[in-house]
């Protein structure tokens, strides 16, 4: 059984007991969080919402937050000495299923 969640802007595919790294929530860990915008559920059938399914949920624990690897910004303009170097850590919090309510 899996779901396919949006949550920050993207979308993910989980089964439970997947962890997964999402856009920081603003949740403490050990707290509990619930997924509302399901967008399909399979379990032996598909079911595809329009756009999200009536009704499913999927429940999640915090594990922690924490910073993803360094993505370095390099701008750069030929013949003039115009460079300038950038570096950008985006924060995530990583959640672990515990619960897909179909």
């Amino acid at each position: 059984m899996y779901a396919i969640i949006a949550t920050g802007g993207k979308q993910y595919k989980v089964a439970e007991g997947d962890i997964i790294k999402v856009e920081k929530l603003g949740a403490e860990a050990g707290a509990t969080y619930t997924f509302d915008q399901v967008l399909a559920v399979n379990n032996d059938k598909l079911v595809v919402g329009t756009p999200t399914v009536e009704g499913a949920t999927v429940t999640a624990s915090v594990v922690g937050d924490g910073k993803a690897k360094k993505v370095v910004v390099y701008k750069y303009k030929r013949k003039t000495g115009y460079h300038k170097k950038n570096g950008h850590r985006q924060q995530y919090t990583a959640v672990k299923i515990d619960k897909i309510n179909a």
